[in-house]
């Protein structure tokens, strides 16, 4: 099961199962509606209004309040290869915050922002919360994964960088794509390792398994819980692997006219093409 939002001429964003092959979506609830029990919704057969998916606009299924929860250095080799290189692993994972509306979905042009020479890329694997955690044990957070999808945390390096903060350069207009949303229970654990890649105009820049990440999803969720609560819709990016563009010589950036896509084991993949800065004026659907 494939899980999308869409927003249709008469209302809101509603949550819908895509079909197979693509061509249609089957409406399932409200996004409010679909949140406050999202288990059920996943755990039966899709029921409801049928319509054409060339009918629909196509947004992320994440509620506007929703937290967006990103892991930092969470593959070893990314480690390595990064500014942060010589300080090793932390005992703790670097945290930081996107904002939904930094979120969109493949096919959408994501821009360069002015002063930039570029966007790079971040292949992850996203992780939606599905039950209420608050001081959770990592089995129990774990547990409350209601699905995963596929992401790309694509970064403004220049701006990342002029403050110790990361959250300007996380935060692009439409920078954050992500894939459809598949039940936790047609993923099983990450931990047991899917295979993660990330493209450029067909060329493969990142390979890897989740199986090496340093910060399991239970482990990272359990932690947050136990300062703030998390609730059904926040959503946890689980970190990037090694290849990212910044740490290559020379450095490699996304320029416009260029083609990103990730692709993950048993999630489907997640394509965009880069555009100029002039691309922000384009309007942008609501969630």
């Amino acid at each position: 099961m494939r899980i999308v939002g869409i927003r249709r001429e008469t209302g809101g964003v509603e949550v819908a199962a895509l079909s197979a092959d693509g061509a249609e979506v089957t409406v399932l609830a409200t996004l409010e509606r679909f949140w406050a029990d999202a288990a059920g919704f996943l755990d039966r057969e899709p029921a409801g209004e049928s319509v054409p998916a060339a009918s629909v606009t196509f947004v992320p299924p994440v509620l506007p309040e929703a937290r967006v929860i990103c892991v930092g250095l969470n593959y070893l080799r990314h480690v390595a290869e990064g500014s942060f290189a010589g300080e090793g692993v932390p005992p703790h994972p670097t945290l930081f915050a996107r904002w939904t509306r930094s979120l969109t979905v493949g096919g959408v042009p994501v821009p360069v922002p002015a002063g930039e020479d570029g966007l790079d890329w971040e292949g992850e694997v996203v992780a939606y919360v599905g039950a209420p955690l608050v001081d959770a044990e990592p089995e129990e957070a774990l547990a409350a994964v209601a699905g995963y999808s596929v992401f790309n945390d694509l970064t403004a390096r220049r701006a990342q960088k002029l403050t110790s903060q990361w959250i300007l350069g996380k935060n692009g207009d439409s920078s954050g794509p992500l894939g459809p949303l598949v039940p936790a229970s047609e993923v099983g654990d990450l931990r047991d390792g899917l295979r993660l890649r990330t493209q450029v105009n067909g060329e493969v820049v990142q390979d890897a398994r989740t199986d090496d990440m340093v910060y399991t999803v239970g482990d990272v969720l359990a932690l947050v819980s136990r300062t703030f609560t998390l609730r059904p819709g926040d959503l946890l990016a689980t970190g990037t692997p090694a290849g990212v563009g910044y740490a290559r010589t020379p450095p490699w950036l996304l320029k416009p006219g260029d083609v990103v896509e990730v692709e993950a084991e048993r999630l489907g993949s997640v394509r965009n093409p880069i555009a100029g800065n002039d691309a922000r004026a384009l309007p942008v659907p609501e969630m």
